[in-house]
């Protein structure tokens, strides 16, 4: 599935093959929560923006409009018209982090519903029919997500709770995709590494994961407020441990530095809200660093967003109209800067492939790994 075609030190260029094609690494995934991009992005506006990969969400679809209305459409590609490869993150993120009450069990985790209070169970058996519903690529499976700073007790409890979890989840998919009316019978599953910022957790839990032979693996609990130099130390701790021969997935991460930073330690596959969720604030990421589009500096700046882009936004609309229409509480001022930022990121990934192929990685990581993080004034 994972193919390793170049390296420049830790930074792999690689392809995953799938059912649904083949998608080009590092790759940057688009965040689609509910199965459509936040602002008003299309998924035939997703493959002009250059998107390889889309990434769903199992809990926010499980409540609405549930996985059975999605399986009753033909599965989740048919659902929303998206021909290429989809992610389908687990849930249990969201389930630690939105839901109102939860209670973690050895079975799985009860909780309320955010959205009207109802109880829900989810364990790994759950995940894996919902997301077998869904019909996504790939399917992650069912972790607990720990907060963090949390004990060392409890850290070191929780793995060995995710890698049981982990082990039902392969044998529940094993038995999903056996049957005859499963709507994708090669659906791919991904183990997650946890650990917190526990050196010697992480690494052992990793190890103990990788001997599952899933099809690929990534690394959760980091981007969710520790600094950022720990969330490089863990990788820079549990990257080796990895299995070279499977793509490697950095969750939540993040900024475009983040992503260049992530290369550089072995990571393949990357994906975050930022890109669209800082877009319908105004703030745009551009090759000279960020930029807060409501600034009095563009009122009549007839330059687009940045000028090496050339997205349908930067194509077409110049700064100045962009801001009037964020100022005018206008929806396509979202939606214009929303393209404008996946553009970036895809192109930025693309750019980083490009980078490792010629052998000029440390060259590109050294000149914009600082400068996409500085904010234009």
């Amino acid at each position: 599935m994972y193919k390793l075609l170049k390296q420049e030190g830790l930074a792999r260029r690689g392809t995953v093959d799938t059912v649904h094609g083949t998608f080009q690494t590092p790759c940057f995934m688009n965040v689609g929560t509910a199965g459509a991009i936040k602002g008003g992005i299309s998924t035939m506006d997703l493959k002009e923006l250059k998107c390889q990969v889309e990434l769903c969400n199992t809990y926010h679809l499980h409540l609405r409009p549930t996985d059975t209305v999605i399986r009753k459409m033909g599965g989740l590609h048919k659902f929303i018209n998206w021909d290429r490869p989809i992610l389908t993150d687990s849930g249990g993120f969201q389930v630690f982090s939105l839901a109102k009450l939860r209670r973690i069990k050895e079975e799985g985790v009860y909780f309320q519903s955010h959205i009207d209070g109802r109880r829900i169970f989810m364990g790994p058996e759950e995940s894996m029919r919902i997301q077998s519903n869904l019909g996504s690529t790939i399917a992650m499976a069912f972790d607990e997500c720990v907060e963090n700073p949390a004990t060392y007790a409890y850290a070191k409890q929780s793995c060995a709770r995710t890698t049981r979890w982990l082990q039902r989840c392969k044998a529940e998919m094993a038995r999903l995709n056996s049957l005859p009316d499963t709507i994708n019978p090669h659906q791919l599953l991904f183990g997650i590494n946890q650990g917190c910022t526990f050196d010697d957790l992480r690494v052992e839990h990793m190890k103990q994961i990788r001997e599952l032979d899933l099809d690929g693996y990534a690394v959760g609990g980091l981007a969710v407020g520790e600094p950022t130099e720990e969330m490089y130390h863990v990788l820079d701790v549990v990257v080796p441990h990895m299995p070279e021969h499977k793509p490697r997935y950095l969750m939540g991460v993040g900024t475009p530095s983040n992503i260049i930073e992530g290369v550089a330690r072995g990571i393949d596959m990357f994906d975050c809200v930022m890109p669209s969720r800082n877009a319908r604030h105004a703030t745009v990421f551009t090759w000279n660093g960020i930029m807060h589009l409501t600034n009095q500096c563009y009122e009549t700046d007839d330059r687009p967003i940045d000028e090496h882009c050339d997205c349908p936004a930067c194509r077409h609309y110049s700064r100045a109209y962009i801001r009037h229409l964020f100022k005018a509480k206008e929806m396509l001022a979202g939606r214009l800067a929303v393209m404008h930022n996946l553009y970036f990121y895809n192109t930025l990934t693309e750019r980083i492939r490009s980078a490792i192929e010629t052998d000029t990685f440390a060259q590109f990581r050294a000149e914009y790994s600082g400068r996409l993080a500085k904010l234009i004034r």
